[in-house]
C-alpha cells in the first residue's frame, strides 16, 4: 500500500454506525482479561402478570462468560485504542468489528475519542484463512473524507481485526467485491493489509486501560503503547486534591524509533470514593523541566 504521511489535521462531524452479523473464525484474545471471579453486573427485565407493572432483577454474568478485546478508534489524530468485553464467544473478531462499528461511548466522546468509520456501515462478514482475514463492509465505508480520513479508518479496522493471533493481516471487501483501490482518494490495497502499513497513526503514547471515567480499586492496571526515548516511560496516580498516590518509572518492549507495549500495577490507598487522574509520559531527554508527551486518563478511586 501506498504508504501515506499521517499529518492529520481534525476531522469533523465523525460517527459511527451500527455493526450487523457475519460468520467469522477462530481466535484468541491475548490482551487483558476480566479477572477469574469478577461478576459482571446485567439485569434481566421479568414481565408483570396482567394489571401489573413489570420489575428489573439485577442478576450477574460469571466472568468466565465474558470476553475482554481491544477496539481501536481514533483521539486527536491519530489510533487510540479502549477496552470493551462481550459475552464469551468463540466469534471474536466479528464482536470486536461490532463494537469498532457501536464507536465510542459517551464518556470517550466527552474525552475526544471518535471513529472515523462512516455512519451506516455495516459488517457483513469475516472469515479467517491462514492467517488472513477477509472482512467484508457495507459501501458506506468507503464514503465521504478525503486521504487523511480513509488511511485512518483502514488502520481501524487492521488493528482491531489484528490483535488476535490467528490473524496476521487483513483484506478488505465492499459488499462482497474484493477492494484493490480503496475510494476516489485511489489508496493501493494490492495486498492484504499489516500493522506495519498504519504505523505512523499510532500516536506516541496511548493508555489503553484504565478507559475514561473508569472507577478503579487498589492496585490498578494501567497498559498501553508507546514510542518514546529509551522505551521509559513515567507512570503516576493522583488523587483528587492532585497528590502522588503512585508513582513508577516502567520499560515498554520497544522505545526511541518503535511502538512497544506497557502494563504495570499501581497500589494506592484512599479513604473515599474520589476523582482521580492517572498520567503516563515519556522523559524529559532535552533536560527542559517538561515531559514532551503526557496522556492524562480521569478516573474514580474507590477505597
Amino acid at each position: 500500500m501506498r504508504r501515506l504521511a499521517l499529518a492529520f489535521s481534525l476531522l469533523a462531524a465523525l460517527a459511527t454506525g451500527c455493526g450487523g452479523g457475519g460468520a467469522v473464525g477462530d481466535g484468541k484474545v491475548t490482551d487483558v482479561v476480566t479477572p477469574p471471579g469478577t461478576n459482571v453486573p446485567t439485569t434481566t427485565t421479568t414481565p408483570a402478570p396482567t394489571g401489573g407493572s413489570t420489575t428489573t432483577t439485577p442478576t450477574t454474568t460469571p466472568a468466565a462468560q465474558r470476553m475482554t478485546f481491544q477496539v481501536w478508534l481514533a483521539r486527536g489524530e491519530t489510533l487510540w485504542p479502549v477496552m470493551r468485553t462481550a459475552p464469551k464467544s468463540p466469534a471474536v473478531a466479528t464482536a470486536a468489528m461490532g463494537a469498532l462499528l457501536a464507536g465510542p461511548t459517551a464518556v470517550e466522546r466527552r474525552h475526544g475519542v471518535v471513529s472515523i468509520v462512516p455512519h451506516g456501515t455495516k459488517l457483513l462478514g469475516i472469515t479467517i484463512d491462514h492467517g488472513t482475514a477477509t472482512v467484508d463492509l457495507s459501501s458506506e465505508y468507503a464514503s465521504g473524507g478525503g486521504s487523511l480520513s480513509m488511511t485512518l479508518r483502514l488502520a481501524q479496522v487492521v488493528y482491531t481485526v489484528t490483535q488476535f493471533p490467528t490473524v496476521k493481516r487483513v483484506a478488505f471487501e465492499l459488499d462482497g467485491k474484493p477492494v484493490t483501490v480503496f475510494s476516489g482518494e485511489g489508496i493501493v490495497l494490492d495486498r492484504p493489509q499489516t500493522r506495519h502499513d498504519y504505523e505512523q497513526a499510532l500516536p506516541v503514547i496511548a493508555v489503553a486501560q484504565p478507559g475514561f471515567g473508569q472507577t478503579v480499586t487498589s492496585p490498578v492496571t494501567v497498559s498501553g503503547l508507546a514510542n518514546v526515548f529509551e522505551a521509559n516511560v513515567t507512570i503516576e496516580l493522583r488523587d483528587a486534591s492532585g497528590k502522588v498516590l503512585a508513582r513508577s518509572v516502567v520499560t515498554a518492549t520497544c522505545g526511541t524509533g518503535c511502538w512497544g507495549t506497557f502494563t504495570h500495577d499501581l497500589a494506592f490507598h484512599v479513604t473515599s470514593r474520589q476523582a482521580g487522574t492517572v498520567i503516563v509520559h515519556d522523559d524529559d531527554a532535552a533536560g527542559t523541566g517538561t515531559f514532551p508527551h503526557v496522556v492524562r486518563i480521569p478516573v474514580v478511586l474507590t477505597p
